[in-house]
């Protein structure tokens, strides 16, 4: 009888906290509910009531859009797997000099600005065309693959390669037998996460690609707005929106394989032996590659027709060629930092309470963990043209008319920020002991001061490096920036691209300086950040 009423009890007392994790859900999914889904689901609401969606998907010049996306987003994940693996091997398995410089090099490339991205290739290939394209994606790209196969390759235990060395196996083949299929589903989560990344890249696409050459996400911002066609915008932000979630399913689940299945053995880096300095040389020349049109874009800052010159970076003081510009680019750059500034610490105070959250409700075996992971990392995938586009539909309706409000753009890059700070501070909550836990609430302490005594300390230096890593983030963000940016306060990345739509010598050296000046700051929040990194310390 004992045994039959603590079977009644157990169910009871499981779900208590689950109810009370899922209670706590509710905040980042009102964040979601408010400022995400609302006006994706205004813009589409729009479009389906005033018709032609159907005339849109029917016509065959959409299908050649969503060809020519998906074409070069998967160009651009193969360059970046071929590109990434010998950087994840270095990373993981090596012991040399100067494998802190290829961390931080590879980094760089992420969380640059895609309009200083964009550039960098228009100073190497000035015609753009498809290859720039594909590249550049790749170029953004292979610090996804090198992060995210690197953590999971310093993991997989060296000994059953050994053996298979020891039984004749050549190095290449125990690499493909033996390490290749445990490697799986961090290559499989890598590839989606840059698939993912390629298919909605906008800044890199608008600059190389020009009128020749269009994805879906620079497609939805011609025709909102320059066309004003918002059937045909919303039938491409479904398309994209059911790719997105596609992709991001995939992903989950070959996270969920990774999580299930890593091994419990850490590896140390070792000396390259034999044929591996050939991977290593290889991981060198790749960091070589990348540093290549960042270097060529510092040139063309200072490169004019009357030979070097600091010119465009003295015109920044100044509102370039004829007045090209409402503000100076000064006052452009510092208003860059006070919007990121406020997006990072939206974005960390909804993204940390959600890994809290994710947390929680893995540690009981909720399945609605991963409903909520996946509704998290919606906003990378969903064209932030759509969504800037909601804001100023439905952002009327909240209290003091916030389609004026100089919080509009910070919300819309904490959007885009929270996904990351969630993918770096997760996996260190995830991995702190749960018997510290334990015993901290066994001597009475609240679920509060458990987090503050336990958790924090622990995961601060994560967190740290996602509050540098989200503000950089924030400060090169483009897509929902041009749209929602009002004239008089633009962010650097928006009078970048103005100065370089506006003719004139003058307005294009200020627009290589100031990217060289966002690379800048880029850079040295990249080191700092990996000064803070935590081993295995999040996906980015």
């Amino acid at each position: 009888m004992a045994h039959h009423r603590a079977g009644l009890i157990r169910p009871r007392v499981v779900a208590r906290p689950v109810l009370g994790w899922s209670l706590a859900a509710l905040v980042p999914l009102a964040f979601l509910g408010v400022f995400f889904a609302w006006p994706v689901a205004a813009i589409v609401g729009l479009g389906f009531g005033e018709g032609g969606v159907l005339r849109v998907l029917g016509d065959g010049a959409t299908w050649d859009l969503v060809g020519f996306t998906l074409g070069q987003a998967a160009a651009a994940t193969l360059f970046a797997l071929v590109a990434g693996m010998p950087v994840a091997f270095l990373l993981a398995r090596c012991r040399v000099r100067g494998a802190g410089v290829v961390r931080a090099a590879v980094m760089v490339p992420f969380v640059l600005p895609t309009v200083v991205v964009g550039l960098a290739f228009r100073a190497l290939w000035p015609d753009g065309g498809v290859l720039p394209i594909v590249l550049a994606n790749a170029f953004f790209n292979v610090a996804v693959v090198a992060r995210t196969v690197g953590g999971l390759w310093a993991r997989v235990d060296r000994r059953a390669e050994d053996a298979a060395r020891a039984l004749g196996a050549s190095r290449p083949r125990a690499f493909t037998a033996v390490t290749l299929p445990a490697l799986a589903p961090a290559i499989g989560s890598a590839a989606s996460v840059v698939f993912l990344f390629c298919a909605t890249s906008f800044g890199v696409v608008l600059v190389l690609g020009g009128a020749r050459h269009r994805t879906l996400e620079t497609e939805i911002y011609l025709r909102t707005v320059e066309l004003f066609d918002l059937s045909g915008a919303a039938a491409l932000s479904l398309l994209q929106f059911v790719a997105v979630v596609a992709v991001l399913l995939v992903g989950g689940a070959a996270r969920r394989r990774r999580e299930r299945g890593m091994p419990l053995r850490v590896e140390p880096p070792r000396r390259p032996t034999g044929g591996e300095w050939g991977v290593v040389a290889a991981a060198w020349l790749v960091v070589a590659l990348l540093l290549t049109p960042v270097v060529g874009l510092l040139v063309r800052s200072l490169a004019t027709r009357d030979g070097w010159s600091l010119d465009g970076y003295r015109a920044l003081a100044g509102t370039g060629e004829r007045g090209t510009l409402a503000v100076t680019g000064l006052d452009a750059a510092l208003n860059s930092v006070r919007v990121a500034t406020d997006a990072t610490l939206v974005a960390l105070a909804v993204g940390v309470l959600s890994a809290v959250v994710l947390v929680g409700l893995r540690r009981h075996g909720s399945w609605f963990a991963e409903t909520l992971d996946t509704a998290l990392m919606l906003p990378l995938g969903v064209s932030a043209v759509t969504v800037g586009f909601g804001y100023l539909v439905t952002m009327d309706a909240l209290p003091g008319d916030f389609r004026t409000s100089p919080l509009l753009v910070p919300l819309a890059q904490a959007l885009v920020v929270t996904p990351l700070v969630v993918r770096i501070v997760l996996p260190v909550l995830r991995a702190v002991d749960e018997r510290l836990r334990q015993a901290a609430a066994t001597l009475g302490a609240s679920p509060w001061r458990v987090w503050r005594e336990v958790d924090l300390p622990l995961a601060s230096r994560s967190l740290v490096a996602a509050a540098g890593f989200g503000f950089v983030v924030a400060l090169g963000e483009f897509g929902a920036t041009s749209f929602l940016a009002r004239p008089d306060a633009p962010t650097l990345p928006v009078v970048i691209a103005r100065l370089m739509s506006r003719p004139g010598q003058l307005n294009s050296q200020m627009a290589y300086a100031a990217c060289a000046l966002l690379m800048v700051v880029t850079t040295v929040a990249v080191l700092a950040i990996e000064r803070l990194r935590v081993p295995s310390g999040g996906e980015f």
